[in-house]
């Protein structure tokens, strides 16, 4: 298997375009419909993987014996991508409820669901059998027991020479403990610039990477929206901006972003050993420009994997990539 990614599966249910939000009482009509996608971290990121021309790519997650989960497992299997889904009949399947007032940021309503079951020896049984190039875990946090065992599960995933990918969410019901403990076996983590703070404690993305980077991870990325991102490497600080786009929907910006990484990451790291050191910074540039294409193209329509297609991503590369890749700031750990 070339990608496994595991973590959360969600139905999400947008209204978009929205002239306001109800008051109590108040009707308010979806000019653009109410629609219904597949979501969540696993699902966006193996639909977008197999989108823009990566072949076998696992999506591991945990659904209800309902409607929402068939829907789920169709999307998925209607692109190709190889599932294993753990089924729950006391829980149905995370719902979504996303409001999108014209002009203003995403509303989220969800209902966490099974995923909080997910099984962590579920996920060991897929991982030793596939024993991918790429272990992409999303959205741990919301895993319940799954994150408590997420050091135990990496480590193993090492020892099959795998990358190890972890992009988190803000924790439900716990402190960030689980994750620390985990650190030191992953090999690129992606987080907003608002998680990083939260779990750092630092309110500066550059020093927020830096202690990620202490802790143990080979390469920290922060998004930071329209300022673009900063990541960083034991060696090299990266700052790289934002490419332009009219927003849609920004839902799956992230997810899509770290698609485009595990895209261009397989191409540069098919064979052993796997190891971050070895990437050069113009590799690693590629891989930051890939995910920030990929990202961007994500928010020009509805939905969390919609407009993700290699002919848009390509588009966004010819455009405006020699521009993004000319003001890309590198520094040194002895220039720092």
């Amino acid at each position: 298997m070339l990608v496994t990614c595991a973590g959360i599966l969600v139905a999400d249910i947008f209204a978009a375009n929205l002239p306001r939000i109800s008051d109590p009482g108040q009707l308010t009509f979806a000019p653009n419909g109410i629609e219904m996608h597949s979501g969540g971290h696993s699902a966006n990121v193996s639909i977008n993987l197999r989108k823009t021309g990566l072949s076998e790519v696992s999506s591991v997650g945990a659904i209800g014996e309902d409607l929402f989960g068939q829907f789920i497992e169709s999307v998925l299997k209607s692109h190709g991508v190889i599932t294993h889904l753990q089924r729950t009949r006391e829980i149905g399947t995370s719902k979504d409820l996303v409001l999108i007032v014209k002009g203003e940021d995403r509303r989220y309503h969800v209902d966490v669901g099974a995923n909080w079951y997910l099984s962590p020896d579920h996920v060991l049984s897929v991982l030793i059998e596939e024993k991918p190039i790429v272990f992409y875990v999303g959205a741990t946090g919301m895993l319940g027991e799954f994150d408590e065992r997420l050091a135990n599960i990496l480590r193993k995933a090492k020892g099959f020479s795998s990358l190890t990918f972890v992009d988190p969410v803000l924790p439900y019901g716990r402190g960030w403990g689980f994750l620390f403990r985990a650190l030191e076996w992953i090999d690129i983590f992606h987080c907003n610039d608002a998680e990083a703070s939260s779990m750092t404690g630092e309110k500066e993305p550059r020093k927020a990477a830096q202690a990620l980077i202490k802790e143990g991870v080979k390469f920290v990325i922060i998004s930071m929206g329209e300022r673009g991102l900063i990541a960083r490497t034991a060696q090299v600080t990266f700052q790289m901006p934002a490419l332009k786009v009219p927003v849609i929907d920004p839902s799956g910006a992230g997810d899509a972003f770290c698609s485009g990484v595990i895209y261009k990451l397989v191409q540069k790291m098919r064979y052993e050993p796997r190891v971050i050191s070895n990437l050069s910074t113009d590799d690693l540039t590629d891989i930051l420009l890939e995910g920030a294409a990929t990202g961007a193209s994500c928010v020009t329509a509805v939905g969390t994997t919609t407009a993700v297609t290699r002919e848009n991503v390509d588009s966004l590369l010819r455009q405006q990539g020699p521009e993004i890749l000319g003001n890309v700031v590198m520094t040194t750990e002895e220039e720092a």
